[in-house]
């Protein structure tokens, strides 16, 4: 590079140009021969580890001594000659220092790759293992699993599944039994037969009209217990009117379909009115939902009101426990967050140490002092010391007359 800028110098002035440049007129070479010696290579893996052990130490060792040379021919407009010198040496002895926890920062930064990948190899073959075990002990873990939420308290599947098989199987029976008399009231009012429609609407009307018997029941029974007076009249009067309804449409129907049966087994002189039919159906009545009731009525029917209204079928303690997976799944996200934040100052740091130290010369060179406190022992004060730079001001020295 010098001889090619003296070119551009005058003719009386080429020989003074070259003996100012003599400085620097083996760095160029000194630079070419370095990167040709890190870029250039005969073999891949000789090359990645010179581009990854050699390019940043070589590159830094090129900025230092251009800094270096370049600063010797400020010497004699300087105030504080002494003062550069001493900045000057020790930068290089700070460069010394980068490149040295360079290679150390890349051994760390390999060493925690190495660790890393063995913890999750062991990781992987424990969770292989457990696995395994996992799925050769299904069959007694389930078993158990069901035994122990069996005898321990909490929500009463069993009652509830069985409360709506009953409501469905009294609604078919009480669907078969009432079919023909809603099929002669339709006929008589629209004057047409009764379509396979209008028993799947019996039986839905049906279902639901039995599960809102229990309901009230539910009601009742929440009213004695909680001793509201006021409200345990009205739940009288409301039961009454239940009872009432389906003792005259539903268990009415049923006996009289039970009837004949009753007459064959008396005698043809049994002929029962409509007294006897009614005491009958109310009797029917309160058998079936007396033994429903106290069999699984009591325990079903919770779940099944808070099933409709969707209102939480365990208690807060419970909700606790199904959140604790979320809890486990969120805290091991931010050891990932934590872990990638670690990962990535290890390797960052190593070149950040390279990067401060070639910075720190070039600020010399132009301001006679450093920017960087070299080893940096986390990437916070990196990013601390970058957003200081702005703010400082740079005031000229002066000197003395």
């Amino acid at each position: 590079m010098p001889d090619r800028f003296t070119t551009l110098v005058p003719e009386p002035w080429r020989s003074l140009v070259e003996f100012v440049l003599i400085p620097l007129s083996w760095i160029p070479d000194m630079q070419q021969s370095l990167l040709s010696f890190v870029l250039v290579s005969s073999s891949g893996w000789t090359a990645a580890a010179y581009f990854l052990f050699l390019l940043f130490p070589v590159l830094l060792w090129i900025s230092a001594v251009w800094c270096t040379q370049l600063s010797l021919y400020t010497l004699p407009f300087r105030s504080g000659r002494v003062d550069l010198v001493k900045l000057v040496l020790l930068a290089w002895w700070d460069a010394a220092l980068a490149v040295w926890m360079y290679w150390v920062g890349l051994g760390r930064f390999t060493a925690v790759i190495v660790g890393w990948a063995l913890t999750l190899a062991r990781l992987a073959l424990r969770l292989v293992a457990e696995t395994i075990r996992q799925v050769v002990m299904l069959p007694f873990t389930m078993t158990g699993r069901m035994t122990q939420s069996y005898f321990q308290p909490g929500v009463p599947w069993i009652a509830f599944l069985l409360l709506v098989f009953w409501c469905l199987l009294e609604a078919t029976i009480f669907t078969y039994t009432l079919l023909p008399t809603v099929t002669e009231v339709l006929a008589g009012i629209v004057g047409a037969e009764a379509s396979p429609s209008t028993t799947t609407g019996l039986f839905i009307f049906l279902t639901l009209l039995i599960m809102g018997s229990f309901a009230c029941l539910q009601t009742f029974a929440d009213a004695v217990k909680h001793r509201e007076y006021k409200f345990l009249v009205q739940m009288i009067v409301i039961e009454v009117f239940v009872m009432t309804f389906e003792v005259m449409f539903l268990y009415r129907e049923l006996v009289d379909a039970i009837t004949p049966w009753i007459a064959q087994q008396t005698g043809e002189r049994f002929q029962p009115g409509l007294v006897f039919t009614l005491t009958l159906a109310t009797f029917g009545w309160v058998d079936v939902r007396g033994m429903t009731w106290f069999l699984f009525g009591q325990y079903g029917t919770p779940p099944l009101l808070a099933f409709i209204s969707r209102q939480p079928l365990v208690k807060p303690e419970a909700e606790g426990a199904a959140l604790a997976p979320v809890a486990d799944f969120k805290r091991e996200v931010g050891w990932l967050h934590e872990k990638g934040d670690e990962l990535m100052e290890y390797l960052m740091l190593p070149v950040l140490h390279v990067a401060a130290a070639a910075m720190n010369f070039a600020m010399i060179l132009v301001a006679a002092r450093p920017v960087f406190s070299i080893p940096f022992k986390s990437l916070k004060e990196v990013l601390e010391a970058r957003e200081m730079l702005p703010t400082m001001r740079w005031q000229p020295k002066k000197v003395a007359s």
